[in-house]
């Protein structure tokens, strides 16, 4: 057995390896101890114990008091829970979004905040569509798009502390960068239920946005429609708007929420 393999080049690397391999072999298992798992992977104990601390710190693995030996822990059920939920919001908002597509022929996009990112997780685009942009996978900072503010203005406090006290980069020059204009701005969010931004990511881009509430009731994700300036101009917004928070509320009842307030994040 060697435990050099820490000390070399590339050793993070194969840390992260054999931590990974740790959760595979748990899971596997059920239960092992330290002797166990260092003669799976060919490490000394010293090694392998440390490894599983790390794990446990993150609350991924955890040891049974009785017997000595670990398992797998709550951090594990958490990141699957998570998974399992963007999945399950995807599966049911898909007829969702491909309805409100054809209603208002733009393209609609479902979001999810991730730190202090708007993270576009499904697209689908209307008749009308420019297939100009593919959002899936994207992140975008959250003052600047109509699902970001959305998001953020359903966000915990501590939340909107932390976007409002940082710089806030311009995209263009409608892109809302004064903390204090912001700030207004998701009061406006919150009573109203809906975001619009206008030339605010790019010139020429208009989106409206609502929010998703989950079965607990707080905003779990947004909606959004959006398409070039010239095809959304104000006198549309009002009907698209309409479309949005309409289409926001289905989804929320699919996924188990029957209520009429949205709650902020905690």
């Amino acid at each position: 057995m060697s435990n050099s393999g820490d000390e070399v080049p590339g050793g993070a690397v194969q840390s992260v390896d054999r931590a990974l391999s740790i959760l595979g072999h748990l899971a596997r298992d059920g239960e092992l101890g330290i002797t166990e798992l260092a003669a799976r992977l060919g490490v000394h104990k010293s090694t392998a114990f440390r490894l599983v601390a790390t794990l446990e710190a993150h609350d991924l693995v955890e040891q049974n008091a009785e017997r000595g030996k670990y398992r797998l822990g709550v951090g594990v059920v958490r990141l699957a829970g998570a998974t399992a939920l963007r999945l399950d919001l995807v599966q049911e908002s898909r007829p969702v979004c491909a309805k409100l597509a054809a209603a208002v022929e733009e393209t609609v996009n479902l979001v999810v905040r991730s730190g202090h990112d708007a993270f576009y997780l499904d697209q689908v685009s209307g008749p009308s569509a420019l297939q100009l942009h593919y959002w899936v996978g994207r992140r975008i900072p959250l003052h600047a798009t109509s699902n970001g503010k959305v998001l953020l203005a359903y966000a915990a406090d501590a939340v909107q502390e932390e976007v409002l006290s940082e710089p806030l980069p311009a995209f263009t020059e409608r892109t809302v960068t004064d903390p204090v204009q912001l700030a207004a701005e998701l009061e406006t969010v919150r009573q109203r239920g809906i975001a619009i931004a206008i030339d605010e990511l790019e010139v020429g881009l208009t989106a409206v946005a609502a929010p998703i509430t989950g079965s607990h009731g707080s905003v779990i994700a947004s909606i959004s429609a959006s398409g070039p300036s010239f095809r959304l101009p104000p006198e549309r917004l009002p009907q698209v708007a309409e479309d949005v928070r309409a289409a926001a509320d289905e989804i929320s009842r699919r996924l188990g929420w029957h209520g009429i307030q949205h709650e902020r994040a905690v």
